[in-house]
């Protein structure tokens, strides 16, 4: 796993978050019995550049709290096969934006820590790159279920 986080904001103190967001990655993929090498890209960013993302990519001119970015499908990454595939390869999975501006706000409304905010939206967003949504009631059950028994493995319970 080779997760590159890049810190573009300067509102949110983001001090132990690396290793947060590290844990969380490698937890979804756990559950998800991911095995082949992956690399996801993090970036913490504030509400201004968050809403603009959202405005260009989705069309939605407000800030929201993360975006994920799948950069392939994941079928083409298969979970616990190593057919011909070269051991050593590692495939990027997409991208994820998370607003900490945004998930500190988040973190407050709901009444716990600004960590498990982080944690959880990163675990969302990662199921969302491996190719999970909620744009259905059935989806988005499925999805809340993978969501907090990887929040249980980290610990994170509501």
């Amino acid at each position: 796993m080779n997760v590159l986080i890049d810190n573009r904001q300067t509102k949110v103190d983001a001090s132990g978050l690396e290793a947060l967001v590290e844990r969380a990655i490698k937890a979804t993929l756990e559950e998800e019995e991911v095995v082949d090498e992956v690399e996801v890209s993090v970036s913490f960013v504030d509400n201004e550049e968050i809403r603009k993302l959202n405005k260009y990519y989705r069309g939605i001119d407000s800030p929201t709290d993360v975006l994920s970015f799948p950069l392939m499908e994941f079928e083409e990454i298969e979970k616990g096969e190593e057919d011909e595939k070269d051991a050593e390869e590692i495939y990027p999975i997409g991208d994820i934006v998370i607003s900490l501006e945004k998930a500190k706000g988040q973190a407050e409304e709901y009444g716990h820590s600004f960590e498990r905010e982080v944690a959880y939206l990163t675990v969302h967003s990662m199921l969302h790159l491996l190719g999970y949504d909620h744009e259905t009631e059935e989806e988005r059950k499925l999805m809340r279920e993978k969501e907090e028994k990887v929040m249980e493995r980290l610990g994170l319970r509501r």
